[in-house]
């Protein structure tokens, strides 16, 4: 069984598809901790709900960035897990984490990388970029972290429709569904040692 740690900021309502599929056997997995830079986070009150060890960790927490870093590091050692998923997590990782988990971060950005991605574009602000520029189509997208924003290589995408009635909320809604699927659908092929491919 992999043992999943998974870092938020906000809701959590990608967390809680997480949660349920593993509490229903569609993956083989378990979420062992939950670690947010914001105590008042939604995902933090659903790890909570549902039994999960939570953290809070962030500069004000610890000093300065570099002390949450290393708290950070502590608590997914502590943890013992194996992969670190970053689910609407608004902190760049630090440079002791990046070195202790390298090639095992997953982010999910809700576009389809390399487009909309990299510093400031997060959350509502991607699908509002999305709408602006008039494309057809759009989607989510989980990758390996790098060093900087939205970096590092793709594991998977998946294409939601754009439609000429859409405004802002009904792309972002059509993109949170399949950015769920998307995840729990790429974590049942790791847990059961398939090959990843994008």
């Amino acid at each position: 069984m992999i043992r999943l740690a998974v870092l938020a900021s906000h809701g959590g309502s990608t967390l809680q598809a997480l949660i349920d599929a593993c509490a229903d056997g569609a993956i083989d997995a378990e979420v062992a901790l939950v670690v947010s830079n914001n105590s008042q986070a939604g995902a933090m009150a659903r790890a909570q709900t549902a039994g999960i060890p939570t953290q809070h960790i962030s500069a004000k927490t610890h000093g300065d960035e570099a002390g949450a870093d290393r708290a950070v590091v502590d608590a997914l050692q502590h943890a013992a897990v194996d992969w670190v998923l970053l689910l609407g997590y608004m902190k760049k990782m630090g440079p002791n984490i990046l070195h202790e988990y390298q090639g095992k971060i997953i982010n999910t950005h809700p576009a389809l990388l390399p487009d909309f991605g990299g510093k400031g574009f997060y959350g509502r602000k991607v699908h509002e970029a999305v709408q602006a520029s008039g494309v057809r189509e759009s989607g989510a997208t989980l990758h390996l972290v790098g060093s900087e924003y939205d970096s590092g290589p793709i594991l998977a995408q998946v294409r939601v429709p754009i439609l000429p009635e859409d405004d802002v909320d009904a792309i972002e809604q059509r993109v949170k569904q399949a950015e769920k699927g998307l995840l729990v659908d790429t974590l049942r092929r790791f847990s059961r040692d398939e090959e990843i491919t994008a």
